[in-house]
């Protein structure tokens, strides 16, 4: 019996590139994340990973831990996110000095109004950028934890909500240990991505030194356009929310942080934020990439940001090199892929 022709025509098919269509109109979102990601190209060579990270993250509402050596474009791509969007941009340069009321504000006594006056710190706006993160003692990154989870912070008995969108970049040096303090892991928990930078091969490099020289006395900020308002960012936010997730993926999410938790390499695994943080960061990546529907390829994609600072590698394995990045994506190889 001949099969010829019935294999040519399943590989035919199997060669032929799917095509849906989408429920949820992403065709506004998709275009805007287009400009955005040009725009950051004009300055950023390569990062392509941490851009689109960095996208994901706030269109799921995250916060994001950069964490590389100096020089590696760290500060520079936070700016320039910052200023491809009409929102409001503070930046706070931690130090050993720096106090609470230094980043979320005070209150200072009128003498006009024989009443205290409450006055608002820099974390009072739409994108934070936090630069050496880990520089800054405990009870000043601890004043964080209210608004990094709750968007808001209460002084006085009173709370001050923060307005809409709100996003803290925060990068951080891994190399350098003098003077700085370790980051508590209640606070790691709130950063929905920990991004690692790294060097860039040859060719970035001389793109890097080529667009350097081209430059001249020109500001690379100078070169970014603006064009998400806060209300199209908002809008988008909201699209995410809409964006399909079968039963079983919510299971394989599951599964993948029920294994950090049993994992041999691991001292401590990762808790139910850390489920709903991989579904959230899902969905928005998903959206990026112009569809209203997850696939166990996006859930792949962001468990190594979501889980790498949220899971604790055992002494032994960490004194032999190994990595919570290489333990994490074990864990995935040996959950089964739902289809």
């Amino acid at each position: 019996m001949d099969f010829t022709g019935e294999t040519n025509e399943h590989e035919a098919q199997e060669n032929t590139p799917l095509s849906f269509t989408n429920r949820i109109d992403l065709t506004e979102l998709q275009e805007g994340i287009l400009k955005i990601r040009q725009e950051l190209s004009k300055v950023i060579v390569g990062q392509k990973g941490m851009i689109d990270m960095l996208i994901t993250a706030l269109l799921a509402k995250g916060h994001v831990l950069i964490e590389g050596v100096p020089g590696v474009a760290k500060t520079i791509t936070a700016k320039l996110l910052a200023k491809s969007l009409t929102v409001d941009f503070g930046r706070i340069q931690f130090t050993p000095d720096l106090m609470p009321s230094d980043i979320l504000g005070t209150s200072i006594f009128d003498m006009k109004k024989s009443e205290f006056e409450f006055r608002k710190g820099p974390v009072f706006t739409n994108m934070l950028l936090i630069d050496e993160i880990n520089r800054a003692p405990a009870k000043t990154q601890a004043a964080l934890f209210e608004v990094m989870e709750e968007r808001q912070i209460t002084m006085d008995g009173t709370k001050y909500t923060l307005e809409a969108p709100f996003m803290v970049l925060a990068t951080q040096n891994p190399i350098e240990q003098e003077g700085t303090y370790r980051l508590p892991e209640a606070q790691l928990d709130r950063f929905l991505f920990k991004i690692n930078v790294e060097y860039p091969n040859l060719e970035e490099e001389i793109e890097i030194i080529a667009r350097e020289h081209d430059l001249k006395d020109t500001k690379k900020v100078d070169k970014i356009n603006a064009f998400l308002s806060r209300a199209q960012i908002i809008k988008y936010q909201n699209l995410v929310n809409d964006i399909i997730v079968e039963p079983h993926l919510l299971k394989y999410i599951a599964e993948i942080i029920i294994n950090t938790r049993s994992n041999q390499f691991l001292y401590m695994g990762a808790s139910p934020r850390a489920s709903i943080a991989i579904l959230k960061a899902a969905k928005a990546y998903a959206a990026i990439n112009g569809r209203d529907f997850v696939t166990p390829e996006d859930i792949k994609n962001v468990s190594v940001p979501v889980l790498q600072h949220r899971i604790i590698v055992t002494p032994e394995r960490e004194m032999e090199g190994m990595t919570s990045k290489q333990i994490i994506n074990q864990i995935i190889q040996t959950i089964e892929i739902p289809r």
